[in-house]
């Protein structure tokens, strides 16, 4: 590594702004909130990993979700950092498991009891559909699958929609897609009103 120059910032050095700024609304397309696993690699993680080693990390990442894969990269369903909360370890050791034998596939949501949405279906929704759609699952995550491909194509985060829509919910705490339609429904009703 090379040590870079520090430079003053001077007098005439003004604020650069995006040429294509883009505020985001529930109108806005719903591919504008989708991380595509196309362009981004996904968080994944082995399912044989221990569940205290996992908790540390995604704390350290500031990560909220990780795809869980066997040692062939097979995909076996996901972990998310609420699964993996104190509570959950020690429910476990409660039923006699060892906490330094726990393993994420011990907390991991498998693939067979997972939801996605289609990825054919994203191209031509709202950030609103997914919102609405989203409502009653509860969740802060949802995966997008080509069904065509048959591929895990991508994830969409209730914590990411609340970003860029600039609702008023702190993204500092587990954020659902439930809590987003409740804020959007305040706001849309005190504008009707």
């Amino acid at each position: 590594m090379r040590k870079l120059t520090l430079h003053a910032v001077e007098a005439i050095d003004e604020l650069a702004w995006p040429a294509n700024y883009q505020e985001y609304t529930l109108r806005s397309p719903a591919l504008h909130v989708f991380t595509d696993f196309k362009n981004i690699m996904p968080l994944v993680i082995e399912s044989n990993t221990k569940a205290t080693d996992v908790e540390f990390l995604m704390k350290k990442a500031h990560v909220r979700l990780k795809l869980v894969i066997d040692k062939n990269e097979k995909f076996l369903g996901l972990i998310s950092f609420d699964s993996l909360n104190h509570q959950e370890i020690v429910k476990k050791q409660a039923a006699g498991h060892h906490r330094e034998q726990l393993l994420i596939n011990d907390f991991m949501i498998p693939k067979a009891q997972l939801k996605a949405i289609d990825y054919a279906d994203i191209v031509h929704a709202k950030i609103g559909d997914i919102i609405e759609t989203l409502k009653a699952a509860g969740q802060q995550h949802c995966l997008v699958v080509d069904r065509e491909h048959h591929t895990i194509r991508g994830v969409l985060s209730a914590n990411d929609i609340a970003k860029l829509l600039k609702l008023d919910i702190d993204v500092s705490t587990p954020t659902s897609f439930a809590s987003i339609f409740e804020v959007v429904s305040k706001v849309t009703h005190s504008i009707v009103a």
